[in-house]
């Protein structure tokens, strides 16, 4: 079965190819550039140098957020396309469930995190079991300094992994002491292929009905539901239940 999978949810962007069990292609930058100009692109590299058609694929995986939304967005409406067009299904992994997958060998508790700003974090709590990544604690957007109290109450080690965890390693440490561990800059990324590995586990589903995971509306949006409800509102901070652990 050849899979076909696509992040583009934050600043990197990561492409991937697997053929069973076997990785045969992956492309990830890390730049502040454009997704929408730059995915398809990579896409079309990748398959050509992997000598792979797009009418040879079985499946698309695409990390469905959170994280920019913007950036999801772009990912998924790709993967949509193209599932459609090709007549394959979707599949749709957590992009915190896909950066918590580098953290495989550590034998805490493992918390993802992207800043979602005004001291606010995406975050989650996954663990390595049995050879397979189990989702502790569902997706959510919280303050950074709450998370770190729950986290100080579980008494075990913590791997944060992610490129934004760095600016939040003292406030985890002032609860947190010696059982913190932040991952090197290796592991701050997204890997494709583990988004892929992941996303062949995971339910298909229709192209038509896939829908992505912000976790919280973009600000033009919260505004008008604001403006709707007559409600003061500045539109930044409004928040979606907690996605579960699927």
């Amino acid at each position: 079965m050849k899979v076909l999978g696509i992040d583009t949810s934050n600043m990197p962007l990561g492409i991937a190819l697997v053929d069973g069990d076997v990785v045969k292609g992956e492309f990830i930058t890390n730049v502040k550039k454009d997704h929408s100009s730059r995915a398809m692109p990579a896409i079309e590299l990748l398959l050509r140098r992997c000598d792979v058609a797009p009418k040879d694929l079985d499946l698309i995986v695409v990390a469905k957020g959170p994280g920019s939304y913007t950036g999801v967005r772009i990912g998924v409406t790709i993967a949509k396309t193209l599932a459609w067009s090709l007549g394959i299904p979707i599949a749709g992994v957590s992009s915190l469930e896909v950066l918590a997958a580098n953290g495989r060998y550590f034998p805490g508790v493992i918390v993802p995190l992207f800043d979602a700003r005004r001291g606010q974090i995406y975050t989650g709590l996954y663990r390595y079991e049995g050879g397979a990544l189990r989702c502790l604690e569902a997706d959510r957007i919280v303050a950074a300094d709450e998370w770190a109290r729950r986290l100080s109450e579980r008494e075990e080690d913590v791997l944060f992994i992610g490129a934004d965890a760095p600016l939040y390693s003292d406030l985890f440490r002032s609860h947190l002491g010696e059982r913190v561990h932040v991952a090197p800059p290796s592991l701050a990324l997204p890997r494709p292929s583990e988004l892929v590995m992941l996303g062949k586990q995971k339910e298909r589903e229709n192209a038509h009905v896939f829908v992505p995971n912000y976790l919280r509306l973009a600000e033009a949006e919260a505004k008008w539901l604001a403006k709707q409800k007559g409600e003061q509102n500045d539109g930044d901070q409004c928040s979606i239940s907690a996605n579960d652990c699927s």
